[in-house]
């Protein structure tokens, strides 16, 4: 079942100039085009270089951009039409201290996120708690955020994420400045995430994590698609444009594919 089904979106964007003698603004194709489905309870890989199209994407499938044309749903919900409704089922993480108080504690934070989305008061306390423990930061539930490491804030970015269930949670650059111990410890949060059946979509620059953690994913340049499928199918691709190269990871096909699509700009 598809949780996520985008189908010929379109995004653009009208630049306007400041000069007289420009009479007719630009306009920028940012999404152009662009269909995938997101299956229910995988990790889906948003890929791409900075300006491909990503950050669009995003925005418009958590209803902070209206498409252009095209449409796309979430959890059966238009995007266009559903806002209101998608917000309650959907969460998004940040990397970093976005998003987060600094002068709140662990725990007070993830209680106030909660109460915005109207979680019984009742349970409010035990969810948060329960979500600190999964992430392992039940010691440091009555500390204040500005106190923590970037790895504790972004373990504490996932557990805000989860506070209301969500049923799809988007991820942009999660483990962006951590090292190497809390990458990994932040990946077994993620997979877990996974197994108890939140579907989640990733954007990334580093390809060894996409390659661990996506089930499918999609590689975009100019808001248009370049390759999609599995982490095989997106190497088989690379390996068909450049048979002679000996490609054997996601991140040699994903420069092969993105070299190409820049030559055919």
């Amino acid at each position: 079942m598809a949780m996520i089904s985008v189908n010929h979106l379109q995004r653009d964007f009208v630049q306007r100039h400041s000069r007289t003698w420009h009479r007719h603004p630009t306009v920028v194709h940012a999404v152009r085009d662009l269909s995938f489905q997101v299956q229910a309870g995988e990790i889906f890989g948003l890929l791409g270089q900075n300006g491909a199209g990503k950050t669009t994407t995003i925005k418009t499938l958590t209803t902070l951009l209206l498409p252009t044309g095209g449409q796309a749903t979430v959890a059966g919900l238009d995007v266009a039409r559903d806002y209101k409704a998608i917000r309650q089922q959907i969460n998004f993480i940040f990397g970093g201290e976005l998003g987060l108080y600094r002068r709140l504690s662990a725990r007070d934070n993830l209680i106030y996120f909660g109460s915005l989305y109207k979680l019984p008061p009742t349970t409010l306390v035990q969810r948060a708690d329960t979500l600190l423990a999964q992430v392992g930061l039940s010691a440091e539930a009555d500390h204040l955020v500005e106190t923590f490491s970037k790895g504790m804030t972004q373990k504490l970015q996932i557990a805000r994420g989860l506070i209301n269930i969500p049923k799809v949670l988007f991820m942009d650059e999660p483990t962006i400045g951590l090292d190497a111990i809390s990458v990994q410890n932040l990946h077994q949060i993620i997979l877990q995430a996974k197994k108890s059946g939140t579907t989640i979509v990733l954007t990334t620059h580093y390809l060894p994590e996409a390659e661990l953690l996506c089930d499918h994913l999609i590689v975009i340049d100019h808001g248009q698609e370049v390759a999609s499928g599995t982490v095989a199918d997106v190497i088989a691709q690379g390996q068909k444009i450049a048979p002679k190269a000996q490609i054997a990871s996601l991140e040699e096909a994903y420069i092969t594919l993105i070299e190409r699509s820049a030559a055919h700009v």
